[in-house]
This record gives C-alpha cells, structure tokens and sequence, in this order.
C-alpha cells in the first residue's frame, strides 16, 4: 500500500498510530520500507549522523538532495519526506518556493519539512499552494538550537506551553498536512495532538501523539557520541558491526578468508603459458 498524505490523515482519523525513521541512503531505506514502515525522513540530522557535523546548521540543499534522491529510490511504499536545510527557506517565500521545488523534483521529495511556527507560515501557505505537502516541526526545533541555549525540552511553563499550541494550530491553518513535536513534555504533546485535526509525529513527546519517528542510528545503536533520553535501542547492531570488522581484520591476518570458495579459478595449461 502506498502511503500519502492522505494515508497520514486517515489514520489518525482512524486512531492509528504512524510510525517514521530517519533514512539518509538506498539500502536502509529499502530495508525499512520493507518492513512496512509508513514514512520516511531523510532528516537533516544526517549532518549529524552521517557527515560528522556538530549541528544541522552546515547541511546544504546539495546534501539533501544527494542523499533524498538515493533514500527515495529505495522506496516503493513508504511517504518520503525530506528536510529543508537551514537558510533554505528562512530567507523568504520565494526561496522557501523555489527550494521546495528543488527537493521534489531533484530529490523524489513527496513531502518536505520545514521547522518553526508562525513566522514560517507564509512560506508553507505558499509551497503548499504550489502542490507540494509541507510537514511542520515545532518544540525543539535543531536549526535553532543557537537560539534556544542548546537542545533543551521545549513547552515547560505556561507561556511556553501556550505558544506551542498557538503554532501546532496556525502551521495546521496554514495547509501544513502533518506537525513533528520534539522533545515536548508528553502531556502537553497529547493535548496539542487532540486539538489539531492533521498528525502530530513525536520524537520525544510521550506516546499520545499520533505516531512516533525517530533516528535510525539512535535506535540501532549505530551513533554512539549522543544518545537522547527519549531514545529506545531495539537492537545493538553497532557492536554486531564491530565483531564483524574484527572477524574480518582477524581472518584476513590469519589467512582463513578468503577461502578457496571466494576465489576464482583458471586453468592451469594458461598459468603454464605464462612462464
């Protein structure tokens, strides 16, 4: 089955949950697109995650592209949702337009995400008026992580908690079909997710939110420099990764790989000829 945006709609209409990753290459996209994952994001974290980058802050649209157009031929079911990178549509309506462009019809892009709430409304009225499907970000928003003092929880006081919700409803007015929540405490993530009508995708944001996304390399172990509080290891693949480069350093050394079956033969009379 194919999932769209309207496929996103009608599952929270129907109460079911979304489930989103991170993917950034062909091969893991592939792969989780094979386990029936509904979206897939191929974030700007991988300036993270991927590219070694302190922040998300030095990704550029060449980044996305290269790396949205190799997740999304992976894919055949999933909705592929792909990150404007910062200062590509900050600046204005016309470059939030034409880059939304670009990631649609460089990077397969089906969707792309935009952080931040009111102030970035104008440009999700205008992309989505050119037929390209916005996903909102609010909460910890990392392209603004100069501004917020760091990666902190974000809604914790009233006035906090309230702009929020005012953001959650007016990105949702402004045609944004899906709202990502990170690191929102749970409780006020549940009620936001309730009083809009689009899904609200949460990364740290407590289990009543209407699906849940996270980093691939966080919940396979793959990322070892940060793990957040809000991350769930399903599987420690980076030490099966580990053991495996070792065995082959090992095998290598002692001369068991590569055996007789990984080799190729040719004929002896040839080999004679030679000398």
């Amino acid at each position: 089955m194919k999932h769209t945006v309207v496929t996103f709609q009608q599952a929270k209409d129907r109460g079911e949950k979304l489930t989103m990753l991170t993917a950034y290459d062909y091969s893991t996209a592939k792969l989780m697109d094979q386990a029936g994952i509904h979206g897939i994001l191929v974030g700007d974290s991988l300036g993270n995650v991927v590219l070694g980058y302190e922040n998300t802050l030095s990704v550029t649209m060449e980044d996305m592209i290269h790396h949205g157009a190799a997740a999304a031929r992976g894919v055949k079911n999933a909705l592929v949702v792909v990150d404007m990178p910062f200062m590509s549509y900050q600046t204005g309506v016309r470059d939030a337009l034409v880059n939304a462009g670009r990631l649609v019809k460089e990077a397969r892009a089906e969707a792309v995400k935009l952080e931040g709430g009111r102030e970035i409304c104008p440009q999700i009225k205008a992309i989505t008026a050119a037929g390209i499907p916005v996903m909102a970000h609010l909460g910890l928003t990392p392209q603004s992580v100069n501004a917020l003092g760091g990666f902190r929880v974000q809604g914790k006081d009233e006035r906090a908690a309230r702009n929020l919700m005012e953001d959650a409803k007016e990105v949702e007015k402004a045609g944004a079909f899906a709202l990502v929540l990170e690191c929102v405490p749970a409780k006020l993530a549940g009620v936001i997710s309730k009083e809009i009508k689009i899904p609200a995708i949460g990364i740290g944001a407590g289990k009543g939110c209407d699906g849940q996304i996270l980093v691939y390399q966080d919940m396979l172990g793959l990322f070892p420099d940060f793990t957040p509080k809000f991350v769930r290891r399903f599987a420690d693949v980076g030490e099966t990764m580990k053991a495996a480069f070792k065995a082959y350093i090992e095998a290598v050394q002692n001369q068991s790989f590569p055996a007789e079956e990984n080799s190729y033969k040719i004929s002896g009379d040839i080999l004679e000829k030679l000398y």
